[in-house]
């Protein structure tokens, strides 16, 4: 079959652009004709093999970009796996459809496609044509959520009308049966065929009103030839209602004592489903709790500062550059750069942590964050939906929207299931036609009927994108972002984490690491040598001054500075008769200088066994001191380190270091496994290395020059700066520089998929034990049939389960060794 696609090309200039497009496409295999319009700048292939993907790979390789655009569209009415499955045929139909993914959950289909072959008012009519009702997945979060509770108010209406009928209807039909006297009773207020014709007059408006939603989606998969859980709870409930209505008209139709009235089943089947329903989508709500607080989190207004004073205005108003005043106590409205006053800001939305960080001119603020102390000032740098906020709302969208592999397995199982269930149903009505017992035909509807009730495979659908969400929520809250959401099952199948040592288990800048006096106190030597390095360029200086102010110290006035490349630095302190000559360096330095460094022959090896380089301090040729300067490791790492190790992970680190300081840190660390002397480009190909060893891989790094070696690895986990979290690379990005977040994370992508495998048990289990018993097979041990009323309320607790088994996942927190618990995410003020 020869298809047709008109791909957007951008970068085109000339003939010879033409050209090159042209061939590029028509040498693809399966490619009947390409014709390229420069004024147009389109491509229009007819082709009969060839896989969108490959034309468009095709475009990229001859230097031209081929223009797709994504959109999220929001879709009502699906109930189940095989709605989802449905739904993305219809998607897939069309041409110009590079993927679809549907997610159930959240009640969406993500679409990437050619604009130029395919709108967006084309899919919504596919959508729509399959049954079900498009909407805007973008739209404003007060409008989802208004549908939502418009949702739960129809349902619930539904479900009080329904239940309101099948009270009296079930009292009236099965009371006799269990209670003496009662058949006697209703006979002396009514003839029994009047409360035959009470029951039918009861149950009609189950079905016809509260059970409209299954009988007109039902309908439409039947018509589509795409059956899903409408269609078995319409075949159900539908069967139930016309035996009944056939068996009280027309009794003459059936053999003799089988002419039997199950109104009351069709009237409970819809009365359970209902209740199901609408306890699934209470639940289902809360599955998304974590975006509506982050969305939340967003302020409604801004205080922008102008020439004529403080105005306030709406917060998509704002523009980079404006000046906004921040009072104690409110939300920061959108990203920027404090410029006058000072305060604390509680940022535990980004880190996790509850501790307010403090800000003075120059720092950065983020939106959503909350001014606790002081009021300031600040200038605007990233409005809408560049402020970091906005960027973590569409990360976890995105990752709760993807599908990880074991959704995908389900999703084709799902597709065929319901069919294999009608199929059972008949080959159970057929057989027990055939080989039942009298009333055959009584046994055989029950029987076939219980099937397609207990058959629904809405638990299967629900499984994963349940447990998606609620997990990417949740980490959302801790301050790891998931990318995509395949990454949660990956991340808990990696055997071996790998560690950048600098700027991930250390600092990343040099700093004050130790301090040895000798003969004065430690301060008065910071403060001699700080004086000096003050007139220092390189880092070792910067380090040593920056202690120094840390500490409160007063530098005095340093004279006749003197810097010896290689060797070190000296200088005149104080005015005469008390001026010190002050030497700062390496040994070699204190040699030259003929000073002896034997007193620090203890402290200098005790460095040197850590990997640090001593540094001499001499007054008047006389060895006052020893000190060092290295990139220190953060608080945090030992017990990340630890914890990693515990959850039986191999833990490795990579590093450019020379050996000797790598192995010293990778002992103080107790990490047994040390990658050295690793050039930046080399890191992916050690990445390769370790994955040709066997099993999956992580690496941690700073997202910046490791993005080489995170692209390699099985998941790449990049470690933020709070602020810049708009890294490439990586698909997990852990917001605070703290270490024990990969832990965390890991842990956190264990439990989801353990809830996932145990929701995807319980729904399979459910299925393979149940339709048996639905079937009969008890029957011939005690006499058991499967009422259809249980079967339709054991397929609502199925779905139920899953919903609420992965909503455990929000109370998820790591165990820490010390420290605060995990931070959660702050309520909107």
């Amino acid at each position: 079959m020869t298809h047709e696609v008109r791909i957007g090309v951008g970068g085109m200039s000339c003939a010879s652009c033409v050209a090159r497009v042209e061939r590029a496409l028509g040498g693809k295999a399966g490619v009947e004709s390409a014709t390229v319009n420069l004024a147009a700048e389109t491509a229009v292939v007819r082709f009969d093999q060839a896989e969108l993907p490959e034309l468009l790979e095709a475009v990229r390789g001859a230097g031209y970009d081929p223009i797709t655009e994504q959109t999220a569209i929001g879709i009502a009415g699906m109930t189940c796996a095989s709605c989802v499955a449905r739904v993305e045929r219809a998607i897939k139909a069309l041409p110009g459809i590079i993927s679809a993914s549907v997610n159930l959950t959240t009640e969406s289909a993500t679409v990437v496609f050619l604009p130029a072959t395919v709108s967006r008012e084309r899919i919504a009519a596919a959508i729509r044509t399959a049954g079900y009702e498009p909407a805007p997945a973008d739209a404003a979060p007060d409008a989802e959520q208004d549908r939502h509770a418009r949702e739960l108010r129809a349902l619930r209406r539904d479900l009080r009308f329904a239940a309101a009928l099948t009270l009296p209807l079930v009292l009236i039909s099965m009371a006799p049966m269990v209670l003496p006297g009662v058949r006697g009773l209703l006979s002396a207020l009514a003839p029994l065929p009047v409360w035959d014709w009470l029951q039918l007059v009861l149950a009609t408006p189950v079905l016809l009103w509260s059970g409209r939603r299954f009988a007109i989606r039902g309908w439409a998969e039947l018509r589509h030839l795409s059956p899903g859980m409408d269609t078995l709870v319409l075949m159900g409930s539908g069967s139930a209602y016309l035996y009944s209505v056939l068996a009280l008209t027309v009794p003459r139709l059936f053999p003799e004592g089988t002419a039997h009235l199950y109104f009351e089943a069709s009237a409970v089947i819809i009365t359970l489903i209902l209740l199901g329903r609408y306890l699934e989508a209470v639940a289902k709500g809360q599955t998304s709790e974590a975006i509506r607080r982050l969305v939340g989190l967003q302020p409604k207004t801004a205080r922008v500062v102008s020439a004529d004073g403080e105005a306030e205005l709406p917060a998509n108003a704002v523009v980079p550059g404006d000046l906004i005043a921040v009072r104690p106590g409110e939300r920061i409205p959108v990203d920027g750069t404090l410029t006058a006053g000072e305060s604390r800001v509680d940022e535990s939305m980004l880190s996790g942590e509850p501790v307010p960080v403090h800000k003075v001119p120059g720092d950065a603020v983020i939106g959503g964050t909350v001014n606790q102390t002081g009021a300031f000032r600040y200038r605007a740098t990233r409005v809408g939906a560049d402020t970091v906020l906005a960027q973590i709302i569409r990360l976890v969208e995105d990752a709760q929207a993807g599908k990880p592999p074991i959704q995908r397995v389900a999703d084709r199982i799902a597709a065929v299931f319901v069919p294999l269930a009608i199929l059972a149903a008949a080959i159970t009505f057929a057989t027990w036609l055939w080989l039942g017992p009298q009333p055959a035909l009584e046994h055989a509807f029950v029987a076939a009927v219980s099937v397609l009730l207990i058959a629904c495979p809405c638990a299967m659908g629900l499984a994963t994108p349940t447990a998606i969400m609620v997990a990417t929520g949740r980490g959302a809250a801790m301050g790891m972002l998931f990318r995509r959401g395949a990454a949660l099952e990956t991340l808990a199948q990696v055997d071996r984490i790998v560690l950048d040592k600098t700027g991930t288990l250390t600092a990343g800048h040099p700093a004050l690491t130790d301090l040895e006096p000798f003969g004065i106190d430690g301060d008065t030597v910071l403060a001699l040598v700080a004086a000096v390095e003050h007139h220092s360029e390189h880092p070792i200086g910067a380090a040593i001054t920056t202690a120094a102010r840390e500490r409160g110290l007063t530098l005095a006035q340093a004279v006749a500075v003197d810097a010896v490349p290689g060797y070190g630095i000296q200088a005149r302190i104080g005015e005469a008769p008390a001026e010190q000559q002050i030497a700062v360096g390496a040994e070699r330095f204190m040699e030259r200088l003929a000073v002896s460094v034997r007193p620090a022959a203890a402290a200098a090896e005790r460095l040197a066994e850590e990997g640090k380089t001593p540094i001499y301090v001499a007054a008047d040729g006389a060895l006052i001191g020893v000190l060092a300067v290295a990139d220190p490791i953060k608080p945090t790492s030992r017990e990340a380190v630890a914890r990693l190790r515990g959850l039986g992970l191999e833990v490795a680190m990579l590093t450019g270091d020379g050996r000797r300081t790598a192995e010293a840190v990778a002992r103080r660390l107790s990490i047994e496994r040390v990658l050295a002397e690793v050039l930046p480009a080399d890191k992916a190909a050690e990445v390769t290395r370790l994955q040709r060893d066997g099993g999956k891989v992580a690496f941690v790094g700073d997202g910046i020059n490791d993005a080489p070696a995170l692209a390699q690895a099985d998941v790449g986990i990049a470690i933020g700066t709070g602020t810049d979290i708009a890294v490439e690379a990586g698909e997990l990005i852990l917001m605070s520089g703290d270490l024990t977040g990969v832990a965390d994370a890991v842990a956190l992508a264990r439990r989801t998929l353990r809830t996932i495998r145990l929701n995807f048990f319980w729904a399979y289990a459910y299925n393979v034990a149940l339709i048996p018993v639905a079937a009969g097979v008890l029957y011939p041990l005690n006499g058991w049939l499967l009422n259809p009323m249980l079967a339709a309320g054991a397929m609502s607790i199925s779905s139920l389960f899953v919903v609420t088994n992965s909503l455990r996942l929000r109370r998820f927190q790591p165990a820490r060794a010390f420290g605060p618990p995990a931070g959660r995410l702050p309520q909107p003020g």
